[in-house]
C-alpha cells in the first residue's frame, strides 16, 4: 500500500478478481429517482457511483458512518425504466450503481470518493474482474459542480500520482437519471451472505475494507 500526496490519505488496495457474475433474476418491480429528497433525514446529500457489480458496491458503503441509505440501481443511460435482463443485454446505456444518501456534517463526498477509488479497479474499461460490460463500468454521475470538481480533481491528481499502474478511465457525467434495480438485488449481501458470491467474493472485500477504513464505519 502507498499513502498519496492529496486532500486525503489514500491506501491502495489491489482490485479484487472476481470470479463469478451477478446472477440473473426477473422481478419487475423497481422505480425512478431523480436526486430523492429524504426529508427523515435532516440535511443530507445524494451521491451517484458505478463500481462494477452494485451487490458488493452496496455492502461497502452500508458499512460508512453517516451513509443513511445506500440503494442499488442503473443510471447513465437512455433506456426508461430498465430491467436487470435488459441492463445486462449492454446496450441500454446503463450502469450498475448505487445511490447514497448521507449526512454531509457526518462523512464528506471527499471521504466516499476515497472509498470509492480504493474499492475497486478503475483502470480496467467496462470490467472488475470477471464481471464484463459497459454496466460494470467505473462511474461518478456527479449532482452538482462541487461534485464534478472533486472528482475530477481527485482523477487528475491519482493519475498523476501513479498510483495505479495504468491510467484511472473512470466516467465522470452529469447526473440523469436514477432506475432502483429489482427488490432482490436491495441489501443484496445482508440478505444472501451465505451464498457463494456473497461468501466468495464480497465477504473478502469487506474484510479489507474494515481493515482500511475502521474509523469511518458504523458502530453496530
Amino acid at each position: 500500500m502507498q499513502r498519496l500526496k492529496l486532500y486525503f490519505p489514500l491506501l491502495l488496495m489491489s482490485a479484487m478478481q472476481l470470479f463469478s457474475s451477478c446472477a440473473q433474476k426477473e422481478n419487475p418491480n423497481r422505480t425512478m429517482s431523480n436526486d430523492v429528497a429524504y426529508a427523515s433525514y435532516g440535511s443530507t446529500d445524494t451521491a451517484t457511483l458505478g463500481a462494477g457489480c452494485f451487490w458488493c458496491v452496496e455492502a461497502v458503503f452500508q458499512q460508512l458512518n453517516g451513509v443513511h441509505k445506500v440503494s442499488s440501481g442503473y443510471s447513465g443511460g437512455h433506456v426508461k425504466n430498465p430491467t436487470y435482463e435488459q441492463v445486462c443485454e449492454k446496450n441500454t446505456g446503463h450502469a450498475e450503481v448505487i445511490q447514497v444518501v448521507y449526512d454531509p456534517q457526518v462523512i464528506s463526498f471527499d471521504e466516499l470518493l476515497e472509498v470509492f477509488w480504493q474499492t475497486h479497479d478503475p483502470t480496467t474499461l467496462n470490467r472488475q474482474g470477471n464481471d464484463t460490460g459497459p454496466q460494470y463500468r467505473s462511474a461518478i454521475f456527479y449532482h452538482n459542480e462541487e461534485q464534478k470538481q472533486k472528482a475530477l480533481h481527485y482523477k487528475e491528481q491519482l493519475n498523476e500520482s501513479g498510483a495505479f499502474k495504468d491510467p484511472i478511465i473512470t466516467e465522470i457525467a452529469p447526473f440523469k437519471n436514477f432506475y432502483e434495480a429489482e427488490d432482490y438485488h436491495q441489501n443484496y449481501y445482508l440478505n444472501n451472505g451465505s451464498q457463494p458470491y456473497c461468501y466468495f467474493v464480497i465477504r473478502p472485500k469487506l474484510e479489507k475494507f474494515e481493515k482500511v477504513f475502521k474509523d469511518k464505519m458504523k458502530k453496530f
